[in-house]
């Protein structure tokens, strides 16, 4: 891996909306969704071609992204409107996001 991480704690980014006929490792239901970086969480082999039987290589930077759980369904229960859900998503399904909330 030569590049640098993308993005960093605190940014909002916007997960991109893929369905690909092969296994992918990124929730449909965040897809197409926004969220916050809330960690780095490193460089690792591309489970998505891993799958598949390829080496995985070049490493790809991992995030910790929080969504909000009003932002992913909706929420009845008053109390629930301040959890979130985190995911870990590879960095090539992740987009920056002007979106501010």
């Amino acid at each position: 891996m030569n590049a640098a991480a993308v993005f960093k704690t605190g940014d909002r980014v916007k997960v991109h909306v893929h369905n690909p006929p092969h296994h992918v490792r990124t929730p449909a239901y965040v897809q197409g969704r926004s969220g916050i970086i809330e960690r780095y969480c490193g460089a690792f082999a591309n489970p998505e071609q891993l799958a598949n039987g390829d080496h995985g290589m070049p490493a790809i930077h991992l995030y910790r992204v929080r969504f909000s759980q009003p932002d992913l369904w909706q929420i009845a229960e008053p109390g629930a409107i301040n959890d979130s859900v985190d995911v870990e998503i590879f960095e090539h399904w992740l987009q920056a996001c002007d979106e501010r909330k």
